[in-house]
């Protein structure tokens, strides 16, 4: 997965939550653009958030991610 698709993802308006899944078969959903911060190597996604905190999170390389796609499945790909 590229950076720019993966930036694209969170800066869409209005913010459309999505899934991450990886090639190990884990799969992260983002809920909210703030749940989730981009580097040049890693996806880092907040977990168990609390409060809208998140308590931990989890760092996935971009050479990892193997598909992104909506949670709502009404809505367009």
């Amino acid at each position: 997965m590229t950076l720019d698709s993966i930036h694209e993802w969170l800066k869409k308006q209005p913010f459309q939550p999505f899934r991450v899944a990886t090639s190990s078969g884990e799969v992260y959903e983002v809920r909210h653009p703030e749940m989730a911060w981009l580097t040049r190597t890693e996806l880092l996604i907040g977990i168990a958030e609390r409060r809208g905190f998140p308590s931990r999170y989890r760092a996935v390389s971009l050479l990892h991610i193997t598909a992104i796609e909506p949670t709502d499945s009404t809505a367009a790909a």
